[in-house]
């Protein structure tokens, strides 16, 4: 799981960087843009957390408050 995670979020990684590269070039709408980043946001946020968790050293069980 963590392997398609990580390829799904540099994929949506890419879909926010590019497209502004691509506009700033002039080979693209804004539209277009906009489009893209947001549905490359959408997918960063959903796929990184899955892979880049952090591991806790002790369960939750363990610790008194």
């Amino acid at each position: 799981m963590k392997p398609i995670a990580k390829i799904v979020s540099l994929v949506a990684l890419g879909a926010v960087v590019i497209p502004c590269l691509l506009f700033f070039a002039g080979m693209t709408s804004l539209n277009t843009v906009k489009t893209l980043a947001l549905i490359g946001t959408v997918l960063w946020f959903i796929a990184t957390p899955m892979w880049m968790g952090r591991e806790l050293d002790i369960a939750s069980s363990e610790v008194e408050i």
